[in-house]
């Protein structure tokens, strides 16, 4: 699957995983959960790529570091990431749960193409007005959204033959 992915930082710094450590740290404690070597492999490892995830990926990373981390600290230690705001879970089309780190990202969105899977992420003041907006209107205090456009891709346009949208 191609994926297009634009980031403020093109490459996280030891400072910034000290950061982002100390994070997953502080939500350990809360939970009541210890920290540990493992975690901290898999949240660098994780910080380190600008792909969509999904777990078996990351632990298929993870094991070039680490052979003995597996599968279900990996899918945990994701589930832990995404509790305090590190992570968050993204869906495509193809059904399959994928994360993408968020520390340190300002607000993004997603256009997806249902014929080949690719995504492009986009950044759109106007998305996050109308998220202040109707938070607003409603009374809540929103902390985030997420926001996705599914569509063909001109790659996929060209290969079917397929009519452009008017």
């Amino acid at each position: 699957m191609l994926q297009k992915r634009i980031d403020d930082q093109p490459t996280i710094s030891r400072e910034m995983v000290r950061e982002a450590q100390g994070i997953l740290h502080r939500h350990l404690k809360d939970v009541g959960l210890k920290q540990t070597a493992q975690r901290d492999t898999i949240l660098r490892t994780f910080l380190e790529t600008r792909d969509h995830l999904s777990t078996d990926e990351l632990h298929r990373l993870v094991q070039k570091k680490d052979a003995r981390i597996g599968y279900t600290t990996v899918y945990r230690t994701l589930k832990l990431l995404s509790e305090c705001g590190l992570a968050s879970e993204v869906a495509f089309h193809d059904g399959i749960a994928r994360y993408e780190h968020q520390y340190n990202r300002r607000s993004h969105h997603h256009m997806v193409c249902t014929g080949c899977g690719s995504s492009v992420e986009f950044f759109s003041q106007e998305v996050d007005h109308l998220e202040q907006e109707i938070g607003r209107k409603y009374r809540y205090l929103t902390t985030r959204h997420t926001f996705q456009i599914y569509g063909v891709c001109e790659d996929c346009r060209k290969k079917n033959h397929a009519p452009r949208p008017l």
